[in-house]
C-alpha cells in the first residue's frame, strides 16, 4: 500500500480509447504524474516494415493505439468524448443527490444546495 510504504507507483500501459484510469491520469494535466510517451516508430530495434505489416493486419485504429501510443475513440461510441465531456457542468445543479437536505415534511428533496463558484 503506498500510503503506508511512501513508495511510488508506475503504470505501463498501451491505449485503449478514451476511457479508463490510464486514460484519465494520461489527459489530465496535473504535475501529479510524470508522462513519458515512446511510439514505436521511435524505437530503432522495430523496423518500419515490421509496423507497415503490422498496421495492415491490424488495421489503423488497433495499430495507432498499440504502436503510436494514441487514445483513439472507440468506433462504437455514440456520443465523441468530447462531445460529453463538453456537455457537463459544474454549475448546473444535480436533480438526485444521496444525503441531500430535506424538506418541510422531512423528505430528502434530493438536491445539494448551490454554493457559486469561487
Amino acid at each position: 500500500m503506498l500510503a503506508v510504504s511512501g513508495g511510488r507507483l508506475v503504470l505501463m500501459s498501451t491505449s485503449f480509447g478514451k476511457r479508463g484510469h490510464f486514460f484519465e491520469a494520461w489527459q489530465d494535466g496535473s504535475g501529479e504524474w510524470e508522462r513519458i510517451e515512446i511510439p514505436a516508430t521511435r524505437c530503432a530495434r522495430i523496423a518500419p516494415g515490421f509496423l507497415e505489416e503490422e498496421c495492415r493486419l491490424m488495421g489503423n485504429w488497433w495499430f495507432r493505439q498499440e504502436y503510436l501510443s494514441e487514445f483513439v475513440a472507440t468506433t462504437d461510441r455514440v456520443f465523441s468524448y468530447d462531445l460529453v465531456m463538453g456537455a457537463l457542468s459544474d454549475d448546473v445543479i444535480p436533480l438526485f443527490s444521496a444525503g441531500g437536505p430535506v424538506d418541510a415534511a422531512g423528505i430528502d428533496a434530493g438536491v445539494e444546495p448551490f454554493v457559486p463558484p469561487a
